[in-house]
């Protein structure tokens, strides 16, 4: 049976769909079509059912899956590992928030630039980075969902706490973590929001785990990046929900302050999501497991 049959079988079966295996694989999808149709005339029974929106396996095509595609990503590995050596550099294409790639991400890879890694990067929201990693744009992603299915394969690297900042005037007029504990989010409607989109995704989170409701004024200023929302907290625009370790430094600079310190701080968890398989390849496992072992600290 033919290796390259079966290879183009695995990533169908990963991808649950003959275009976007062919986009993976380099090839057209008729000729992705054609392979899979050869393979079950040799086998003799049919492998997927095909869909209005994609494909699914039959049982017949989860087994053989279940069989051969750990012995696909072994060879892969072997032949790949012996590339990795000659080369010199291989390039991982790394997607993420952009502060998160700023703060934490580049700077913990930073180390293997000199062992020959070279790095080029993508920003965009947990669905936009997990649409191009599966479309074969990226080879690393770190989000904040975890992806469904079998083509993308999620390992958990931290958590990140949130934190209500405001400037320090604001923390005043409000009068301390103590009335706000006592009045609850009544108490904030009077602050200006400073957020990275319209619907509030982090104020919205942090209002629900902390006070059991809902924000009920818009934003008034909308940042796409962390940096820039904390950035406007400390110029005294508004109040903020941050990640902790992005509002650190101005937290001990006193540019900004913490108006609420809940008992049970609302926490988001971060992935790093590969497609299925390529952790074969050397140079995204050597990144994949150089973050892991970073974000212990972290």
């Amino acid at each position: 049976m033919d290796l390259a049959l079966l290879r183009t079988f695995v990533t169908v079966h990963r991808a649950g769909s003959f275009t976007r295996a062919a986009a993976l694989l380099g090839l057209s999808q008729p000729a992705v079509t054609s392979q899979i149709r050869t393979l079950e005339r040799q086998l003799g029974r049919p492998l997927f059912l095909r869909r209005p929106r994609g494909v699914t396996p039959t049982t017949v095509g989860d087994e053989l899956a279940h069989k051969i595609a750990p012995h696909l990503d072994a060879l892969t590995e072997i032949t790949e590992a012996g590339l990795d050596e000659e080369s010199v550099t291989r390039t991982l294409h790394l997607a993420g928030p952009p502060e998160f790639a700023a703060e934490r991400a580049l700077p913990a890879l930073a180390p293997l630039i000199d062992r020959g890694l070279a790095v080029r990067t993508s920003f965009g929201s947990a669905e936009e980075l997990l649409t191009g990693l599966a479309a074969g744009h990226h080879d690393l992603a770190v989000t904040t969902a975890r992806p469904r299915g079998g083509l993308l394969t999620a390992t958990t690297l931290c958590d990140e706490e949130h934190v209500l900042v405001a400037a320090p005037r604001w923390a005043t007029r409000l009068g301390g973590p103590a009335t706000l504990q006592d009045r609850g989010p009544k108490a904030l409607e009077p602050v200006p929001v400073v957020e990275v989109h319209e619907s509030l995704p982090l104020v919205t989170r942090y209002w629900s785990a902390v006070f059991d409701a809902r924000p009920t004024a818009p934003a008034a200023v909308i940042a796409a990046d962390l940096r820039a929302v904390l950035a406007c907290a400390a110029a005294g625009a508004g109040l903020a929900v941050v990640p902790r370790y992005l509002a650190a430094p101005a937290l001990d600079r006193g540019e900004v302050v913490s108006l609420l310190d809940p008992p049970v701080p609302p926490l988001r968890t971060y992935f790093l999501v590969v497609r299925t398989g390529t952790l074969a390849l050397p140079h995204i496992a050597r990144a994949h497991e150089w973050l892991l072992r970073a974000a212990t600290a972290w």
